[in-house]
């Protein structure tokens, strides 16, 4: 499936809908967390994270900020708001199909929200 076959308005749109289906518990507690669709990884959040240019398939998304716990991924300095950034490119790349690119879009804002919560990589249920 070719990577440009869902506009950026459209993906933006399916973050939307991912992070309006979270419990509202949940939601209450983005008031410091901006959430911004780009592209592709930063050269900044590809060496943050240990990954070269050419492995930026692997990133679909990062967490940079202050956990509500008070633990740092990838601090920001105090800055606010903490961010979570969700990649287009890799993810429609590595989606075969309009299912799994809804799917993973979900699974990401979790697992990068969930870094908001304080979590852990390995904490995750995925």
């Amino acid at each position: 499936m070719p990577s440009g076959w869902l506009s950026h308005k459209d993906f933006e749109a399916l973050v939307a809908e991912a992070v309006k289906g979270l419990p509202r518990e949940f939601r209450r507690r983005l008031e410091n967390v901006a959430i911004e669709v780009q592209e592709e990884p930063s050269e900044e959040a590809l060496e943050a994270v240990g990954l070269e240019p050419d492995e930026s398939d692997e990133l679909l998304g990062l967490y940079w900020g202050r956990s509500i716990q008070g633990d740092s991924f990838f601090d920001t300095g105090g800055q606010l708001p903490d961010r979570v950034y969700i990649y287009r490119g890799p993810i429609l790349r590595v989606c075969e199909t309009a299912d799994e690119v809804v799917r993973e879009v979900q699974d990401t804002v979790v697992h990068e929200l969930g870094h908001h919560f304080g979590l852990s990589d390995d904490d995750m249920p995925y």
